[in-house]
């Protein structure tokens, strides 16, 4: 895969100086202008609402300082990624943050995520702007968490013409050769034997399904392991989804890409953990051989599941996916799943639902939300909805039969499948940013990804 070689600037590197300005210290700024800059910005009728831009002047014509709107710094929808938005307004050349009240951090990182593109298949536009490493930050840490998530955008975004199950097991064993981590792939006879249902799910398509096992750090260090839906494309199987609903399927791996992105940022931060990384990668496709509605498959766990619709084949795979991870008693599961419309019908594209029994766990993920800017919000795992899921025939069904709480009983579905781990996170995301924010462009999204960076990195700090 390609991955963008997104950069910084050293530090001390010559640059146009950009002022990040919000109301209060507006007058200020405007006091050490010159008259000209003073009166350009006056005539050109700037204020400092997010967003907005005024490129001033020198004497001699030549763009001397960018002045740069921060909007209502302390009001609830003040986007910390609003930095991200200069990679679009200035003109190609290089820049520099002056020090001022903005987070440099997190402005870089803004900058870098919001000159994402994905070019592969078309001709790259005109040069960005490029930007000078804020002198106060730790450039390395920042251009790592953007990179990766460049590497995992780059997956969701590539067409399933170009992404299959190897494609995915390629990028696995790419990460694995450059973390020095051990790497195993399950498939074909073996994988029907040891993870049967994932093997059901991806039977049909002529891109064979694998089971992808990656491992990375010392043994005796706690242990974590990362879960990622990896279905590269879903016709919804024999459950056939209307043609609409198969226009952004390339993304339905983006729990994978995620869980890629985070263990690429975990391993490049040299974390003290024993961190594990499986993705079952599938295609579900139709053909003869396809499963169906009415089978009832036996998961790797021995429980019998009924299925009740083909379309729900992310929680089988991740099942059994589920179920080899708990084998290891890890200290704390977390997996990553494309996996209910039901989870966007609530909180719409942006904002991830995650489900968790740790009443502390959930503190301390929504606080790793808020830090990294990778916001999510908590659903619960109420108990009672488990029963929408009975069976007359087997132990349990795919799915609940009704329109309610689609979201919740699939996260009650998985955690069949892990019921000794209390430590457990299950991210049911949307992998896609509609529309283009800062720092978020339109196109694949790993989200989540560094929401669980921070919350290793509290939990299992570096040296």
């Amino acid at each position: 895969m390609q991955l963008h070689l997104l950069d910084l600037l050293p530090a001390g590197t010559a640059a146009i100086p950009i002022r990040a300005i919000d109301q209060a210290n507006w007058d200020n700024v405007t006091a050490a202008l010159t008259p000209v800059q003073r009166a350009y910005a006056g005539t050109t009728g700037f204020t400092p609402k997010a967003g907005r831009v005024c490129l001033l002047p020198s004497e001699d014509g030549r763009l001397e300082r960018v002045l740069f709107g921060l909007g209502d710094t302390k009001a609830a929808a003040h986007d910390s990624f609003v930095a991200g938005r200069l990679v679009a307004l200035l003109p190609e050349g290089r820049y520099r943050f002056e020090e001022s009240g903005l987070d440099l951090a997190d402005a870089a990182l803004a900058w870098l995520m919001s000159s994402y593109r994905f070019d592969r298949y078309k001709k790259a536009a005109a040069a960005l702007p490029v930007l000078v490493a804020p002198e106060s930050i730790d450039a390395e840490a920042v251009l790592r968490i953007a990179r990766a998530v460049a590497a995992g955008r780059d997956l969701v975004n590539t067409p399933s013409n170009g992404l299959g199950p190897a494609e995915i097991e390629a990028a696995a064993r790419a990460l694995a050769e450059r973390f020095g981590a051990a790497i195993n792939v399950t498939s074909g006879e073996e994988l029907e034997q040891e993870f049967p249902m994932v093997h059901a799910v991806g039977k049909a398509s002529t891109r064979p399904p694998r089971l992808i096992d990656l491992t990375w750090g010392p043994a005796d260090a706690p242990r974590v392991t990362l879960v990622g839906k990896g279905v590269v494309f879903d016709t919804g199987g024999l459950d056939i989804k209307p043609s609409s609903g198969m226009l952004l399927m390339k993304k339905d791996m983006g729990g994978a890409a995620a869980a890629l992105s985070a263990a690429e940022m975990v391993m490049g931060s040299g974390l003290k953990l024993r961190l594990r990384l499986i993705i079952p990668a599938v295609e579900n496709a139709i053909a003869g051989n396809a499963f169906r509605p009415g089978d009832i498959l036996t998961a790797r766990s021995g429980l019998t599941v009924e299925i009740g619709n083909t379309d729900a084949e992310g929680r089988l795979i991740l099942a059994d996916a589920l179920s080899l991870a708990e084998a290891e008693k890890p200290d704390l599961i977390i997996d990553f799943a494309t996996l209910t419309g039901a989870a966007r019908t609530a909180l719409g594209p942006d904002l991830p639902a995650f489900f968790t029994e740790d009443d502390a766990l959930a503190s301390a993920v929504e606080t790793a939300g808020r830090e990294a800017i990778d916001p999510v919000w908590r659903l619960p795992l109420h108990a009672p909805y488990a029963s929408l899921l009975d069976s007359k025939v087997a132990d349990l069904n795919n799915v609940s039969g009704g329109p309610f709480a689609g979201a919740i009983t699939a996260a009650l579905f998985l955690r069949r499948f892990a019921p000794n781990t209390k430590r457990h996170v299950h991210f049911d995301l949307y992998g896609w940013n509609p529309s283009t924010k800062p720092g978020r462009p339109e196109g694949g999204e790993v989200q989540t990804a560094r929401l669980v960076h921070q919350l290793l990195k509290t939990l299992y700090p570096a040296d």
